[in-house]
């Protein structure tokens, strides 16, 4: 059973009791990551689509600048940490990338697909509680739609498992992750994510 695979079993069926002490839930991992996401699309989302209303754009380009500033503003918010830490540029946003791709994607599809498919949303003044009541429903059902997906790539160690264990600051740690289990015993499962070395010019892997 190779290690991705190990993990993903001991997190849905149950592993060794003695793993889960000092383990950090994997639905909160994934819920953290999840918020951080939404708070770097919706600073963009939000901007685009003010932007774009304000100066009477087409709804195609007023999204084309909100998801363009969203991918910006997101992997932006999740760089800035590493830079700051002295990571290179390079690397800082080949972590954000590897990180909050998916996420991003999945969130600023569902969000302007609702933002289009809302009556009036796109077209509403930005000083309107229609169109800020549009936007919130909106990035809420996004991030909703994007929070499995991030919990099982962080199971894997993908997705925002990566930026997490940078966090950590040490080399080849790991990300230890603690899942109820399906059966309904009780128990509880716990994986050990792993993440490569990390070196200022390293490939992610």
């Amino acid at each position: 059973m190779d290690h991705a695979h190990r993990v993903h079993h001991q997190a849905n069926h149950g592993g060794p009791s003695h793993a889960g002490h000092g383990g950090e839930s994997l639905n909160r991992i994934a819920l953290v990551a999840t918020l951080h996401c939404l708070l770097g699309c919706a600073v963009g989302e939000v901007a685009g689509l003010l932007i774009g209303t304000a100066l009477g754009w087409s709804n195609g380009a007023t999204i084309a600048l909100a998801v363009g500033l969203a991918f910006l503003s997101g992997f932006g918010l999740t760089a800035l940490p590493f830079l700051r830490r002295g990571y290179a540029l390079k690397a800082a946003l080949r972590i954000a990338l590897a990180a909050d791709a998916v996420s991003i994607t999945i969130m600023e599809i569902v969000d302007n697909g609702l933002m289009l498919a809302i009556p009036g949303a796109m077209d509403a003044p930005v000083d309107s509680p229609f169109f800020w009541a549009s936007m919130a429903a909106a990035l809420a059902v996004a991030a909703v739609a994007a929070y499995p997906v991030n919990r099982w790539l962080i199971a894997r160690g993908k997705g925002h498992a990566l930026a997490h264990g940078h966090h950590q600051g040490m080399a080849g740690c790991s990300v230890r992750v603690r899942a109820a289990g399906a059966s309904g015993g009780g128990q509880s499962g716990t994986g050990i994510v792993r993440i490569a070395p990390h070196s200022g010019t390293a490939p992610l892997a």
